[in-house]
């Protein structure tokens, strides 16, 4: 017996079967080549804007601190005794030792940071920190001692526009201070606005005096030096290495990046989805010319090779054109919205675009993958199809009367909803992620069952409409026709709806905790270190209109080297009945002797403080706190602690605050008061004090919000686009499939204008139904993000918020396209003679 031919032998025939579908449905090839570049270009868009973000911010943090081995730095803003500075310098394993000052300041209205430097030390310690004045005859060698010279980086001269010469007014920690800009920073990082002073100097005239805020070291040798300071170190200063630094820097936004390359991603399954449509459709429209190929020796691979390398040729067109529009998205995106996407990150700081040949490689990979998976599944139930009677078989191949398996759906989503269970892995909900995936297979797998069961009661009438009867019975009794039609529309749904009932939950939750905390009049803020005295307090407490005025501190507070400082919050707590607290969890009463501090919800899930438990806090010492409840808060990603102004000017000795919050009486004008307020501050620090009303502050958290989840809106919108899309074009070739058809119901009577209704009707029963099908799996998708990966990656908690008008609008647009698609392709397939529809069949 003759062995079957391979697949080299059949390379002329299959050549034949590719060319001439894609010379007679170029359409199709080209949506499902965009869904693929779409997809890519998205999901390259954003890692290239993540990458590139970071690389920047970590360029301004080495700019900072001056790429030192090691630093020795002040837990708060409030700094360290500079005593520890020659003992830090005398510690075994440490070659040289270099003290710094750090300073938050602002020239006129820019910003940057200022730090006051041993210059000798600094040159030996961090060189790149270290000023070049100009060079010249009248040039003095003494000018980086002088107490009023100012050396700015590259960057800090754009943003300020001013020369070397100028005289400034730079103003921090309170206090206005007239320098001269004495040279340049040559050196410094291109990404970091700072400015440098002799440290004595900055000390006396910024108010530090005997206060230093970092010890950069260079060492001899790194392991002793590390044993041997981490036993002097004192509780209100922490260890740190560049690596912790930049793990601290990047620890914010490292789940918010993560979510953004995720659901980037949801764009590129949707594409894949797309291909698994549009070709299994190819591969039904085809079946009657592969067995004929079967019938004169094409093996089977030859059959699975087509299809594939259909597959293969979409993905690498999608990829290719995603990575370059992904490259421009890129640059749009850090020109229009920053590093951080709007999310408020990485402020201030400029970024540039840097391309990641690995990140290209693996999205090109990407793309290639889902594009060619999409091919191989329907390629395979085309090659295993018999010959013979795939040559006669025109239709479904699935029995009406069968009934459809639902358990492959029961199980995938059972198993997705316990991988999404699982906890994160490193911060990163990877198992939440996974598990969405997996259900959204069980969605996808369960849809033949989901529109059998939903058009079963209809399938059983016997009496109305023929074209409706029609259209009910065709897809009743065609299963396969439908979920094929239904699979992406049924995907990109799905995780539409999912990802806009998060953001409306979210955004509901914010603004729902806004109007329970903003419950005062007015509210102030210093700025650049500055704060309300005693004096000024009690000035600001007797302004006519003021019926009450609460004042606070905040700052931050370093309790582990390689994660974000936390906020420490201290102000009138009143045993926990604080109307700003939003208590979710209370401990049981405390005792007499404990000192109590409320913790944040972000705080309780990064470091484990549970009400009731026992913590010690780097606050003069290592002060030891008892946890007497978590507060809801949607404002401090990083954490936020809470303790009484009483309690916290006792252990600091810090009297100064930098927040206020007024009560006015009844019918007291709001301008006319905050004016009056303003009045009333010393005339230095008119210039560093905010008056908002609350009003403003709302608006403003909800501007940044929005922009914060402004890419998800995107990736929104973006789904929609490419279910509509997916929609469109399945629909367009099953109905122009069915041209025989059509010809067969136009013999037995039926109308052009009958043939038209039967389509809008099916049209918008695939539509409706999968519609149904995509908000009912993406509700349950939206209780995996809202519950498992939102509290896994930000630790947030909130409740549900169905946006019902988006569920509404998302069913009448899929309903309404799908009808109308079948409508338009139906004119098509309809437009020939009913004679020659059917001219394969005499």
């Amino acid at each position: 017996m003759p062995a079957e031919p391979g697949l080299l032998s059949a390379r002329l025939a299959l050549g034949w079967l590719i060319g001439g579908e894609w010379r007679f449905h170029p359409a199709r090839f080209v949506t499902t080549a965009v869904a693929i570049a779409v997809g890519v270009a998205l999901g390259f868009a954003v890692h290239l804007v993540n990458g590139s973000a970071l690389a920047s911010f970590d360029g301004a943090v080495r700019g900072v601190n001056g790429a030192a081995e090691l630093s020795v730095g002040a837990t708060s803003t409030l700094g360290t005794d500079e005593e520890l500075y020659p003992r830090v310098a005398r510690a075994a394993g440490v070659a040289d030792a270099s003290p710094v000052v750090r300073l938050d300041a602002r020239i006129g209205k820019a910003r940057l940071t200022l730090l006051g430097l041993d210059v000798i030390r600094a040159g030996a310690v961090t060189p790149s920190l270290t000023g070049l004045p100009p060079r010249g005859p009248d040039a003095g060698s003494d000018v980086v001692f002088d107490e009023t010279s100012l050396f700015l980086s590259r960057a800090a001269f754009v943003q300020m526009r001013v020369a070397v010469g100028a005289r400034v007014d730079v103003t921090a920690n309170g206090r206005t201070v007239p320098l001269r800009i004495a040279g340049t920073l040559p050196a410094a990082d291109a990404e970091a606005d700072i400015g440098v002073m002799d440290i004595a100097a900055a000390q006396w005239r910024f108010g530090r005096l005997g206060k230093i805020d970092r010890i950069d070291l260079a060492l001899s040798d790194r392991q002793i030096a590390e044993a041997s300071l981490a036993k002097l170190l004192p509780d209100d200063a922490i260890l740190s290495t560049a690596e912790a630094r930049g793990a601290q820097g990047s620890a914010l936004s490292h789940a918010y990046r993560v979510n953004l390359d995720m659901l980037a991603l949801v764009a590129l399954l949707t594409g894949g989805f797309l291909v698994y449509s549009a070709q299994s459709l190819s591969v039904a429209r085809r079946q009657r010319a592969f067995a004929l190929l079967r019938t004169l020796g094409m093996p089977r691979g030859g059959v699975v090779a087509a299809v594939v390398v259909e597959g293969l040729v979409i993905g690498i067109v999608g990829a290719v054109a995603g990575l370059a529009i992904g490259y421009g998205l890129a640059r749009a995106a850090l020109h229009w919205f920053g590093g951080d996407l709007g999310a408020g990150y990485f402020d201030g700081g400029t970024s540039r675009v840097v391309f990641q040949p690995m990140a290209a490689a693996g999205f090109f990979a990407l793309g290639l993958l889902a594009a060619v998976l999409g091919s191989a599944i329907p390629a395979r139930s085309a090659a295993r199809a018999k010959p013979a009677a795939a040559l006669k078989n025109a239709g479904d191949v699935l029995d009406p009367r069968r009934s459809v398996p639902w358990w492959p759906a029961v199980v995938l989503l059972m198993v997705g909803g316990g991988a999404a269970l699982l906890p994160a892995v490193g911060g990163i909900p990877l198992f939440g992620f996974a598990g969405m995936a997996l259900m959204l297979a069980g969605g996808v797998a369960g849809v033949p069952w989901f529109a059998r069961t939903l058009l079963g009661p209809l399938a059983r009438r016997t009496r109305g409409s023929i074209p409706v009867l029609l259209a009910v019975r065709h897809l009743h009794g065609a299963p396969g026709q439908a979920a094929t039609a239904l699979c992406g529309i049924v995907a990109s749904t799905a995780l539409m709806i999912a990802m806009a009932t998060m953001v409306t939950s979210f955004r509901g939750a914010v603004d729902t905790w806004l109007g329970q905390v903003l419950s005062a009049d007015l509210y102030l803020r210093t700025t650049t270190g500055a704060s309300f005295d005693p004096a000024t307090r009690a000035r600001l407490a007797t302004t006519p209109g003021v019926e009450r005025l609460a004042f606070s501190r905040q700052l931050p507070l370093t309790v582990a080297a390689d994660r974000p400082p936390i906020s420490l919050i201290a102000r009138p707590e009143r045993d926990g009945r604080d109307p700003l607290l939003v208590l979710i969890d209370r401990a049981p009463p405390l005792p007499a002797d404990a000192l109590p501090v409320w913790v944040s919800e972000p705080a309780q899930r990064l470091y484990g403080w549970d009400p009731g438990e026992t913590i010690a806090l780097p606050i003069a010492g290592r002060t030891r706190f008892t946890v007497a409840g978590v507060w809801r808060d949607y404002g401090r990603q990083g954490g936020a602690v809470l303790i009484d102004e009483a309690d916290y000017e006792r252990l600091t000795g810090d009297t100064g605050r930098d927040e206020a919050s007024a009560m006015l009486t009844r019918g007291s004008d709001a301008v006319a008061v905050s004016e009056a307020m303003t009045a009333r501050l010393p005339e230095t620090l008119r210039g560093q004090v905010e008056v908002t009303q609350p009003a403003t502050l709302r608006r403003f958290a909800l501007t940044l919000f929005d922009r914060s989840f402004a890419v998800t809106y995107l990736l929104e919108a973006v789904a929609i686009l490419v279910g509509l899309a997916g929609v469109a074009a399945t629909m367009s070739a099953q109905t122009i499939a069915r041209e025989r058809e059509f010809g067969m119901l136009r013999h037995l009577g039926l109308t052009r204008g009958q043939l038209g209704q039967m389509l809008a009707t099916e049209g918008a029963m695939v539509g409706l139904t999968g519609a149904l099908a995509g908000v009912g799996l993406g509700l349950l998708l939206a209780q995996v993000l809202i519950h498992v990966i939102n509290p896994q990656s930000f630790n947030w908690t909130m409740t549900t918020q169905v946006p019902i008008g988006t569920l509404l609008g998302v069913a009448a647009a899929l309903t309404g396209a799908a009808a109308a698609t079948a409508v338009l392709a139906g004119r098509r397939a309809t437009a020939r003679d009913a004679v020659q529809s059917v001219r394969e069949d005499w």
